[in-house]
């Protein structure tokens, strides 16, 4: 079991930048691949975002590519996602999440989620 809290949410202007980030405490996140996703109001979970621990591979939703960086720290286990040039419409509440599988993108595939935090786009 994978407990993941993640933090960093909050208002912001469109065009603005935030952090989100997300750890494991004590337990280390080395076996798994490490994902963002995101959920607005009325919609479905979508996948935004995902790195290998091992090497660092990213994998970009479209709609966030040029944007948005997913990076890890392997020292202190711990996963970011640098959001810039933020619109109206990333609105969302953000997840981290975990699994031993690359290259999925369906919330079903990730066993293990954070409780999520808000990140919200003013126009």
């Amino acid at each position: 079991q994978v407990q993941l809290e993640d933090s960093g949410g909050g208002l912001v202007q469109a065009g603005g930048s935030l952090r989100l980030s997300c750890a494991a405490p004590g337990r280390t996140l080395r076996s798994y691949v490490m994902g963002w996703f995101r959920q607005a109001p009325g919609k479905e979970r979508e996948f935004v975002a995902a790195i290998t621990w091992h090497g660092g591979s990213t994998y970009y939703a479209d709609s966030v590519k040029g944007r948005f960086t997913i990076s890890r720290d392997v020292v202190a286990n711990t996963v970011a996602l640098q959001m810039n040039s933020l619109k109206p419409e990333d609105t969302a509440v953000y997840y981290c999440a975990a699994t031993t599988e690359w290259r999925v993108v369906t919330e079903k595939r990730y066993p293990y989620w954070g409780q999520g935090t808000q990140v919200t786009v003013s126009s």
